[in-house]
């Protein structure tokens, strides 16, 4: 049976800009959908991906919205086709932090709305938080200022440790298989998904785009106590969307409802059916995030 697979209408091109770390300079791909002559008459969505993830998620979304914006969509450094690091102490949200402001100086846009899934939304509330931010209007996909140690777990027990697969379909069953929580994901979104996420190697087998020292990295950060950002909430100044999936192990009812209550004017939307993430992969859900660009 041949495999599943919609390839996106290319409306995109690929670029890349140097980010600068401990070992020397990196470079971090990003890919810019819409039409390069109406970039100076449109805002521009930076939109950024979670934490084992690549730019390729954000294609149903970016093709929906690139007529209206200028979309930026990254591979944050060790994943994707972007470079990898020298060592897993340099993947920390420093020097996420810093690529990202080199993305932001290169793109040339004072004023934009960043777009962040999971760890994408947690580089979001970092910097829109600090003076003078770029960011005038910030969406957080189902992350807050806390997140359960037991949450940083789960993810712990797969990240950096998969193996070579033979085929797409393997890669397919074994996204199914971490990321059950995604919604809405069609067979044809998996497929997508098993696409982007993978590499061959010389022996012709596939090898996920994710640097596996991501993984030893991401395990040596996890502390005994659940991340505590509500010092960096309550100093952001612009409007901000959260949006939740009702079923996520992510971002709590509770931590929802206190992110209204505290910090900048927020707005909540959530999506049932839905755990962590809402993938952005249907019209309901660009379409929260179009109007509420739109009404804001």
């Amino acid at each position: 049976m041949p495999h599943r697979l919609k390839q996106p209408e290319k409306a995109y091109s690929k670029q890349y800009v140097l980010g600068l770390g401990y070992h020397g300079f990196h470079r971090i791909n990003y890919l810019e959908w819409g039409k390069p002559e109406s970039f100076r008459k449109q805002e521009t969505l930076l939109c950024v991906h979670g934490l084992t993830r690549n730019a390729r998620d954000f294609d149903y979304f970016a093709q929906k919205l690139c007529n209206q914006y200028r979309i930026v969509c990254p591979d944050v450094v060790g994943r994707g086709d972007s470079d990898h690091l020298l060592d897993d102490e340099s993947y920390n949200y420093l020097q996420y932090n810093a690529d990202m402001n080199v993305l932001i100086n290169r793109i040339g846009d004072k004023d934009l709305n960043w777009i962040g899934t999971s760890m994408g939304g947690i580089i979001g509330m970092v910097l829109a938080s600090v003076a003078q931010s770029p960011i005038k209007r910030l969406v957080v996909n189902d992350i807050g200022p806390e997140v359960s140690r037991d949450a940083l777990l789960s993810i712990a027990k797969y990240i950096g440790k998969s193996t070579e697969f033979d085929s797409y379909e393997e890669v397919e069953n074994y996204l199914r298989e971490i990321y059950p929580e995604f919604a809405p994901m069609t067979d044809d979104d998996w497929a997508q998904m098993a696409k982007y996420s993978c590499k061959k190697t010389e022996q012709g087998t596939l090898k996920m785009k994710v640097d596996p020292r991501i993984g030893d990295a991401f395990r040596d950060s996890i502390s005994y106590f659940n991340v505590d950002m509500w010092d960096i909430w309550e100093k952001i100044t612009c409007p901000v969307l959260v949006l939740r999936g009702k079923q996520s192990t992510f971002l709590s009812e509770e931590t929802a409802q206190r992110m209204l209550s505290c910090g900048p004017q927020t707005s909540v939307y959530e999506f049932d059916n839905t755990g962590h993430t809402p993938t952005l992969r249907n019209d309901e859900q660009v379409s929260v995030i179009a109007d509420w660009l739109n009404d804001t």
